[in-house]
């Protein structure tokens, strides 16, 4: 049983990485990261490591995607304002 619910976290895993990778819209892409550390936190606490999974859930799926959608955010209100004042 344990065996099966690894190769699942660990099917996802790669599923959800891949689909990162394959991502073109920043803003699509952080949302797919944040999906990624749910599952890579799902994947550690499988594997009986659950301060780790807790963490990756903390840093992974919400302190990384968040503050990669607010430079994203601030980078294309900087985009507008400079190509608007040409």
């Amino acid at each position: 049983m344990d065996d099966a619910v690894i190769a699942v976290a660990l099917v996802l895993v790669a599923a959800c990485a891949t689909v990162a990778v394959a991502t073109r819209d920043p803003v699509r892409q952080a949302l797919v990261l944040s999906v990624l550390g749910v599952v890579l936190a799902v994947l550690f606490t499988v594997l009986q490591a659950p301060d780790v999974g807790l963490s990756q859930l903390a840093v992974g799926a919400a302190l990384t995607p968040l503050l990669l959608l607010l430079t994203v955010r601030k980078v294309r209100r900087r985009g507008r304002r400079e190509g608007s004042g040409k």
